[in-house]
């Protein structure tokens, strides 16, 4: 698996005035970019190709990444007429990807993700029986609840509002950290018009034993408010 595609496209209301004039995936934190934070990875792990879907302010992605020379990676773009689901960003650049698993990442999470529990994760989705592998982390704060629990080991089942909590009350629950692994055969029922939630799909193959996960130990953070960004500043200031 050489291929990426980085979630870029949302408006990053919870950031204002911040994403105002910049869009939240070009926020600086540790001295650069969020979304520079992954290319660096990227690269490091020879990923050379990279899909980014971009909207709001979405001109200042491409000038500023242009074409991912600096890094050492190809970068292709596709752009959305306004902010779209995230299921519907991807279908919308399939196009641009070859017919093979690639990563999926949300440009707005940042973490020291394990390149190579990814790479071997993609050697076994085959796009009928495995169609995705995800990163989960503990529950933070902000998302108590959860979104999904093991059932069993390495399978997964999906916590929603009609089934808010696992059947058996004394499973953990966890939350989705925005990295995964993905087949393009996830998103073969996905409209590249009707905005459609990356959990859809999601949940549609998790209930055909379709999905696996494993639990992220490394340090996390969701870049979604200015708290939790001032957080990871302050992290990073303390870990250099």
């Amino acid at each position: 698996m050489k291929q990426a595609m980085i979630l870029a496209a949302g408006y990053g209301k919870r950031l204002r005035p911040l994403t105002e004039h910049t869009p939240k995936p070009l926020i600086v934190v540790g001295g650069k970019p969020l979304i520079v934070w992954h290319l660096e990875r990227l690269a490091a792990a020879g990923v050379r190709d990279i899909v980014i879907n971009h909207s709001w302010l979405g001109e200042k992605i491409t000038a500023t990444l242009q074409d991912g020379s600096p890094w050492g990676v190809h970068i292709q773009y596709a752009p959305e007429p306004h902010p779209l689901e995230t299921a519907t960003g991807v279908k919308r650049a399939l196009p641009l990807l070859k017919p093979e698993p690639f990563l999926l990442i949300s440009s707005d999470i940042w973490c020291p993700w394990p390149v190579e529990a990814l790479l071997h994760a993609s050697q076994v989705l085959d796009g009928n029986q495995r169609l995705a592998h995800l990163l989960l982390v503990n529950n933070p704060a902000h998302h108590p609840q959860g979104d999904m629990y093991f059932d069993p080991k390495p399978y997964i089942q999906p916590i929603s509002a009609s089934a808010p909590r696992p059947p058996n009350g004394s499973l953990s629950t966890y939350t989705y950290s925005g990295l995964a692994v993905v087949h393009p055969q996830l998103f073969a029922h996905c409209s590249t018009t009707q905005p459609t939630a990356l959990r859809v799909p999601l949940h549609q193959a998790m209930q055909q034993r379709k999905v696996t996960a494993e639990r992220l130990h490394a340090p996390w953070f969701d870049v979604g408010t200015h708290q939790r960004l001032q957080a990871l500043e302050s992290y990073l200031a303390q870990n250099p």
